[in-house]
């Protein structure tokens, strides 16, 4: 069983920054591509960025150019550099883990983000 444990959120002005991170527990962080989520309130959960082991990332069209999505193997952390922040990117923020081995997926417990002035 991995955990996820996130950290980082916070209430930031417009145009300001965030840095979340998150450490999977366990030994397996080769075996699993690291991703972000968002959920704002009354939206579904979506996609932010992806990164797998070999360092590819995936991004969702609304956050390119702004967001970088980032892996240190030796310390098996992920983070989630976020410039420019805007109102709309207010959201509670989702790590998620999905082990390429067995396809099981692994949630953290969300970290709010809130941009506003």
């Amino acid at each position: 069983q991995v955990q996820l444990v996130e950290s980082g959120g916070g209430l930031v002005q417009p145009g300001g920054s965030l840095r979340l991170s998150c450490a999977p527990s366990g030994k397996i962080f080769a075996l699993l591509i690291m991703g972000w989520y968002r959920q704002a309130p009354g939206k579904e959960r979506e996609l932010v960025a992806t990164v797998n082991s070999g360092g590819g990332t995936n991004y969702a069209d609304s956050v390119k150019g702004r967001f970088i999505i980032s892996r240190d193997n030796a310390k098996s952390t992920v983070f989630l550099q976020m410039n420019s922040l805007k109102p709309e990117d207010t959201a509670v923020y989702y790590c998620n883990a999905l082990n390429v081995r067995d396809r099981t997926n692994y949630w953290g417990q969300g970290t709010q983000v809130t941009v506003s002035s």
